[in-house]
Formats: C-alpha cells, sequence, structure tokens
C-alpha cells in the first residue's frame, strides 16, 4: 500500500486487465488496481454512512422562525441522494477518490444560527447563493490560483493537521474521549471515555484501533476494510448477546425491514434571495460571507491533503485538475442547499479511501454507489456502529501524520505557521480554522522578518479575510448588529 508521499506514483502495479475504464481513470498509471479502488471505496462509504443518521438529526431537530422543522425522512433521503450524485460526478469529472455529502458543521450553523433568523426555505436559499458565489470564484480563477499560491510547507502542514483532526474525530466518534459535563468547572475539557473506558463498544473500539494498526503493519490488502468488516460482525453478536443501551447513533442490529421508501418531497424547497426579506442586507452579507469562508477552505484542506496522501501532487505540489474538481465541489454546496440537505462539501473521511489505497475517481463509484442504494436500503447500511467505523479515522490520522518528516524545522517562519495549522485544527475542530491561524501568522512573520515581498499578495488578501472572520463577533457589534 503506498502511503505519505508527496509526488506521483512511480511504479504501477501488475494485475490490472487493462481496458477503457483502466484508461479513463488511469488507474494502473497512478499505481493502482481495481480491487484497491474497490475496496477503498467502501472503505469510504462505511466511514462516511453516519452522515446518513447525522444530517437528518442535526437538521430536523432545529426549528426555523417560524417553528417549523424539516422531516426527518426526507432528509435522510436528501443527503444521500445529493451524496450519491456529487460523488459520482467528482468521480468521473474529477478523477479523484474525493467522495461528497453534507458538511459538518455547516449543517450545525444552518439549523441553529441561519435559520432561527428566517424559513427553512430562505436558510436553504442562502446555502444555493454561497454554492453560486463559490463557482463564480472557481470560474474566474481566483479559486484555484488561492490554492497555487500556498507554500509547500503549508500544504504539508494541512495535511498533518488533517491527519490529527481525523484521528481526534475517530476518538470522539467512538466515546474513547468525550467532554466533560462541567468542563468550565474542572481543569481539562474532555477526558477519557466517561472517565474510564467502560461497555461492549468501546471495547469494540479498542479492539478495531488494534487490529487495523497490526494489519496495517504486516501491510495487509484492505487492512482498513477488513477491521471495518470484522468489528461490524462482532458488533452484530455482542450487541444480541449482551444488554447495550447505546451505541451512539447506528446500532448493530439487522433491521425488521431492510428496505425504505425513499421521500424526495424537500427537493427544490428553497428561496433564492428570500433571507434579504427577513434580515437586513448586511446581516445577509455577512452570513454568506462566514459559510463562503468555512466552505472554501474546509475543501481547499481537505483536497490538498487527501490528494498529497495519495501521492497525486506533481513535482510542483499542485492537485491534477484542480479546476474541475473545485468546480464540482462549489456544484456540491448548490445541489446541497437546493435538496434542503444543506450545503455539500468534500469529506475528509475520503482519505480512508485512499488508506486502502483508492487513487483515483473510480473508488468514487463504489462510494456513489452505496449511497445511491442507501436511498432504499438504508436501514441494512447504517448498521455500521461508529465503534467499528472509527479505528479506520485512526489508523488514516496516523498515515497523513507520516507527512511531518517534510517540513524544514529549523526555518522558523516557516515552521511556526505549520506548526499553528497543525494544532489548531484538532484543538478547534476545524479545518478552517487551522488554515487560518497558519495563514495570518505566516504573512504577520514575514513582514516582520521583513520579507513581505516573499508573500504572494493572494495570501495577503486572504489573511485580511482570516482576520475579519476571526474578529467576526466583535465587528458585528461594532456595525451594531448585535
Amino acid at each position: 500500500m503506498k502511503t505519505s508521499t508527496t509526488g506521483p506514483v512511480a511504479a504501477p502495479p501488475t494485475g490490472n486487465s487493462g481496458g477503457a475504464l483502466d484508461h479513463f481513470f488511469r488507474i494502473t498509471e497512478r499505481g493502482s488496481t481495481y480491487g484497491r479502488e474497490i475496496r477503498g471505496g467502501f472503505a469510504t462509504f462505511f466511514t462516511m454512512a453516519y452522515i446518513l443518521v447525522l444530517n437528518p438529526i442535526i437538521l430536523s431537530s432545529a426549528e426555523d422562525k417560524y417553528g417549523n422543522h424539516l422531516d426527518s425522512a426526507q432528509l435522510a433521503t436528501a443527503t444521500a441522494l445529493v451524496a450519491a450524485v456529487m460523488t459520482l460526478i467528482m468521480g468521473v469529472g474529477g478523477n479523484l477518490p474525493l467522495a461528497l455529502a453534507a458538511g459538518l458543521g455547516l449543517n450545525a450553523v444552518v439549523g441553529f444560527q441561519i435559520a432561527p433568523l428566517m424559513a427553512w426555505d430562505d436558510a436553504m436559499g442562502l446555502i444555493v447563493l454561497e454554492g453560486l458565489l463559490i463557482c463564480v470564484l472557481v470560474l474566474t480563477g481566483l479559486r484555484e490560483a488561492v490554492m497555487h499560491a500556498i507554500p509547500q510547507p503549508l500544504k504539508q502542514a494541512i495535511s498533518v493537521g488533517i491527519g490529527l483532526f481525523i484521528a481526534f474525530i475517530g476518538f470522539v466518534d467512538a466515546g474513547f474521549v468525550t467532554r466533560i459535563p462541567d468542563a468550565a468547572n474542572t481543569t481539562v475539557p474532555v477526558q477519557l471515555g466517561t472517565g474510564a473506558l467502560t461497555g461492549w463498544p468501546m471495547l469494540v473500539f479498542c479492539l478495531g484501533v488494534l487490529v487495523t494498526l497490526v494489519l496495517l503493519a504486516r501491510k495487509v490488502k484492505g487492512a482498513i476494510l477488513i477491521s471495518i468488516v470484522l468489528m461490524t460482525v462482532l458488533s452484530l453478536v455482542i450487541n444480541e448477546l449482551a444488554d447495550i443501551k447505546s451505541w451512539g447513533l447506528t446500532t448493530p442490529a439487522l433491521p425488521d425491514k431492510p428496505v425504505a421508501s425513499p421521500d424526495f418531497g424537500l427537493l427544490g424547497e428553497f428561496d433564492l434571495l428570500g433571507a434579504f426579506g427577513e434580515v437586513s442586507v448586511l446581516t445577509g452579507v455577512l452570513l454568506v460571507f462566514t459559510l463562503i469562508l468555512s466552505d472554501f477552505f474546509d475543501t481547499m484542506g481537505t483536497i490538498v491533503g487527501v490528494t498529497a496522501e495519495a501521492g497525486l501532487l506533481d513535482e510542483r505540489g499542485q492537485v491534477p485538475g484542480l479546476g474541475r474538481v473545485l468546480l464540482i465541489d462549489s456544484t456540491a454546496a448548490v445541489a446541497g442547499g437546493a435538496a434542503s440537505a444543506s450545503s455539500a462539501t468534500t469529506y475528509i473521511e475520503s482519505a480512508a479511501g485512499v488508506g486502502e489505497g483508492a487513487r483515483t475517481g473510480f473508488a468514487n463509484l463504489i462510494t456513489g454507489g452505496l449511497f445511491a442504494a442507501a436511498l432504499f436500503f438504508t436501514p441494512v447500511l447504517t448498521i455500521v456502529p461508529l465503534q467499528a467505523a472509527s479505528p479506520a479515522l485512526i489508523a488514516v490520522g496516523f498515515l497523513m501524520m507520516t507527512q511531518v518528516k517534510h517540513i524544514d524545522w529549523d526555518r522558523y517562519e516557516l515552521a511556526v505557521p505549520a506548526f499553528l495549522t497543525i494544532v489548531v485544527m484538532p484543538f478547534t475542530y476545524s479545518i478552517t480554522n487551522g488554515i487560518g491561524a497558519g495563514f495570518l501568522a505566516y504573512v504577520v512573520i514575514k513582514a516582520c522578518l521583513g520579507k513581505a515581498r516573499e508573500v504572494h499578495w493572494l495570501l495577503w488578501g486572504t489573511a485580511l479575510l482570516f482576520f475579519v472572520y476571526f474578529a467576526i463577533d466583535p465587528l458585528e457589534q461594532l456595525l451594531g448588529i448585535k
């Protein structure tokens, strides 16, 4: 399994039969095989499948200005449909193993910050508007230019930071790390389990981590996917034999009705400019600005991190076919808003597929196909508990962490921004925050060292936007919005 490289894959393995699909997706050329791509597609889906449960929970639990709630079943359909369509489009159009679905964090912003100010269709209209504006940034070349302007050490730091972030997500999702309820009155904000590791679900997670890492160390093909399947089977057995109160979002139990009919009632339920009739123009602009900045840089970090881990960056450290990839991702935001599923974006869990060997968009055909099947088989495809899927994120975090060796830690003008990028991501639970901290530190340190001319003008502009992003609350108070 090829991991943690920053250049093109050098030696393709043997075993591919060639043909039109191999040529179109460049499977052999990128050092992959159909087997790796298929395993990667499954691994990515299983580490993302939680969104089919979590997105409906988040959005249906919120209410808009008029006390309305979105229907959970309709949200599940919209979530699966957008994920399936956009993942397939990314596979065929972008030819990278990058899956897309409703973005966590963004859906919470929509549900608990935007919807209370307006009706649901107005809130989803803002998501569509945000996606359209990002499409404009892509078509003008600005979004791609910003990504090309990032120094290579910062790109490597983004990958490492995402590795720590995704590992932290795995620990939190499994319940290995939990928030302390009265964290304000204690010396630490998080703890081990509930103070200790207890329960059968936690045993499944710990065994899963050990199995995954041992299989990786032994270079077993399909290590991540094998672990997910084994731990899911073990979870099913344990759930039958033991009295377990809760597994979290998904319970490993065979459903009574494996097939569910999709409900497409939310598709097209958005009002593009309706929000500006509910809030002031300035408030609307600030809401769109916040959405754009978060979506823009979360995606940027994910694309750079995952493609770097796959060894697909070219000799200049750039993502192949970046313009197409960014346009597809921007279109996903539009699709997510139009389907009332919130903004869809590229998922960092795609790194699980890369860890299985996926190097092309062929893996997306598998992941997208499984999301399409979820429209009808959601009860079956969501029996994988987080405790069985999360070990994959721990393993991927390790693989991405290995890129830290490429950063020159003796050059403080690069090392300090890289350090901040790496640590702020997991500590604030945000890719965008980590990128912003690194960018700001980079331009300030360069300026203070008398090297301001070495900083690309786009980085200066981006750093200014991040300053506004971090200072948005006092700025809103200054402008009388709060």
